[in-house]
């Protein structure tokens, strides 16, 4: 069966927009980006990247892959894994990077990072361009502007050094306040970030101020006064209903000038975020989406904006498939914006949930309803932990009633995932759920939190932690990593790690020995690299900090470190540290340690010494458990 790919769009060049003085929790907008395709790109991971094969600047230009400009080399994308089990990729994937050849049948992508032949692309451009009519000298127009992002990301399998900066282009919109909307993605990893206004020739630098990973949305600043004069910002709509017509702004690949291309709402539902491999609502379209459009405002048919494009869903099964991120999505990003100084992200109950349509199943739980959800495991590190076991039945959640397959009524006729409602909540809210336990039924509350994941998707400061000892390079296990690495060499049981196993508490990660820099000082080690650390002279390890930690303080004659499968390697400390500084010198590394293991280390975990000693994925999340067949993290 052929594979199905979803794509952002954008062309890491983002586009900006009016922002009005007023930032409601009912505004909200993300944009999507589309990334510069080079002349020869490198070949990367299907699930975060698009495959950009070395091509002609002539056809290039008519690809719905993203254009990279003066043969940069687009840094490798983070894979992200969604809760239903398929594949997403960010924006920033097209730009420039190769399939690896792990494409699953179906997958999701930052709008415009697939390529068409230009056979297609041209029948898809007539067939869905519409002529602007009204639009073309409407002023909301003028609220939409061109991106231009420099990138330059982490090299992750070489924590100490940056990859090649790329270029790419999206779009963005003016929401007032001397602010614009945009999609994350289209700014990721930003060095500098330039927009454009229609008509205008002049590129004005524009500030990052918060980045929403999670729910894709980037909201940008521009001091310039001349930049803002006769702008005017967008007036945000309402959630559409089925059948709304909606009109798609931006500039996508195909020409310099803005483009507009027009089509219907076709549903909406709580729907996987390629870049943030998240779920929130979604509203999905059937009008032309293509790189470079990410970050773009879609309107209704009375000029107001009613989302962001962000990403397509790309098949030979299926065609037309583009989704935008509602109002109701960026409006929540605002208002944590404006209540934190600073965007903290969309909350998480933290339990595995199981449907309950099973007539026996529910009989045997003594719920006496055709309703409720089944409380399949609880994650450690939340505060459900502390007030939900398995085995509960979650009926309501803030007198809203959860029905048997995991819904709760939308609007008037419809009904959506029970997650909706927890998306509704900000971080620090307090929930109260209706339960049945052991036939009982009571209420109880909980705290909601975002969700710390023990495999990170995304590196906070966008530089990876290393610490480097006699040639052993120490760093945490990421999503990053593992594209990087590739899954083949970084193993299956650190990939069922990855995938499948929770943090037993705070601060918890994963910590490998990612390669060895050949001295004297390791002779007979390497050949080792990818494998976790499990102990350093005795200690169980909880994070990288901590390992550091313990190094810098043993005073043992010999440094033991323990991984994985009873691997054992030794070093004997004073010769250890006298070749740490002839190594570095000899590849060239700054230092020996990245800058946030310069700090005093914290121990946020406490007292869980009895937790550590159990092994890792002592208890793994099997498959079922991360969001197929019916079972949804929540």
């Amino acid at each position: 069966m052929a594979a199905a790919v979803t794509s952002c769009c954008f062309s890491v060049l983002t586009s900006t927009v009016k922002f009005r003085s007023s930032l409601t929790s009912q505004r909200r907008f993300a944009t999507s980006q589309d990334s510069i395709a080079s002349i020869s790109p490198k070949a990367s991971d299907h699930r975060l990247r698009a495959t950009n094969p070395k091509r002609s600047p002539s056809s290039s230009s008519f690809s719905h892959k993203p254009i990279r400009e003066k043969q940069a080399v687009p840094p490798k994308n983070i894979p992200g894994r969604s809760n239903d089990g398929r594949n997403y990729s960010s924006a920033d994937e097209n730009s420039g990077r190769g399939d690896r050849g792990r494409v699953q049948s179906t997958s999701f992508k930052s709008s415009g990072m697939q390529r068409k032949d230009n056979k297609d692309f041209l029948f898809d451009m007539k067939e869905q361009l519409v002529e602007p009519e009204n639009f073309q000298d409407t002023a909301f127009l003028n609220a939409v502007v061109k991106v231009y992002c420099t990138h330059t990301a982490p090299d992750y399998s070489l924590p100490w050094q940056k990859q090649r900066q790329y270029t790419s282009t999206g779009s963005a919109f003016m929401i007032g306040d001397g602010k614009l909307l945009t999609n994350a993605h289209c700014v990721e990893h930003d060095t500098q970030v330039k927009v454009k206004r229609r008509g205008d020739d002049t590129k004005y630098v524009a500030k990052v101020l918060a980045r929403g990973v999670d729910c894709d949305i980037a909201l940008l600043s521009v001091e310039s006064k001349e930049f803002w004069e006769g702008a005017e910002s967008l007036d945000f709509g309402r959630l559409p209903c089925l059948q709304d017509a909606v009109t798609v702004v931006g500039y996508p690949l195909g020409g310099d000038t803005i483009s507009v291309t027009k089509g219907v709402v076709s549903r909406i539902e709580v729907t996987s975020y390629a870049h943030g491999s998240s779920d929130l609502l979604g509203i999905q379209i059937d009008a032309a989406i293509n790189p470079g459009n990410s970050g773009g405002p879609a309107f209704n048919d009375q000029g107001e904006c009613i989302g962001v494009a962000f990403q397509v869903y790309r098949s030979e099964e299926a065609e037309n498939i583009g989704y935008v991120i509602p109002t109701t999505v960026v409006s929540h990003f605002l208002e944590d914006y404006e209540r934190n100084g600073k965007y903290t992200g969309f909350p998480s109950l933290g339990v595995l949930l199981q449907k309950l349509e099973n007539p026996a199943l529910r009989a045997c739980l003594k719920v006496q309803s055709n309703e409720g959800v089944l409380v399949r495991r609880v994650e450690p590190t939340t505060d459900a932990n502390k007030v939900l076991k398995e085995g509960d039945v979650i009926v309501s959640f803030d007198d809203v009633r959860v029905g048997c397959e995991g819904t709760v009524p939308f609007r008037s006729n419809e009904r959506i995932a029970f997650r909706y409602l927890i998306s509704q909540k900000f971080a620090g809210d307090v929930a109260e759920l209706g339960i049945i336990r052991a036939g009982k039924p009571m209420k109880v509350q909980a705290v909601l939190n975002p969700r710390v994941h023990l495999v990170p998707y995304h590196i906070d400061g966008d530089q990876p932690s290393y610490i480097i000892i006699a040639g052993l390079v120490f760093t945490p296990l990421s999503e990053p990593l593992i594209d990087e690495e590739c899954e083949d060499s970084i193993g299956l049981k650190l990939l069922v790690k990855a995938r499948y196993s929770l943090a037993r508490f705070k601060g918890e990660q994963i910590v490998i020995l990612s390669q060895v820099l050949a001295n004297e000082a390791n002779i007979g080690y390497e050949d080792m690299g990818n494998l976790q650390v499990l102990k350093f002279n005795g200690t169980r390890i909880k994070n990288i900090h901590h390992l550091a930690h313990l190094i810098d303080s043993c005073e043992d004659q010999y440094l033991v470190f323990e991984f994985e499968d009873n691997y054992i390697a030794v070093l004997e400390r004073e010769a250890a540290t006298a070749a740490s500084s002839c190594i570095l010198k000899d590849y060239g590394i700054p230092s020996e340690r990245s800058s946030d293991l310069l700090e005093p280390y914290l121990d946020l975990g406490g007292d869980n010494q009895a937790i550590i000693d159990q092994d890792f994925g002592e208890s793994p999340v099997s498959n079922l458990e991360i969001g197929i067949d019916g079972l949804l993290w929540t």
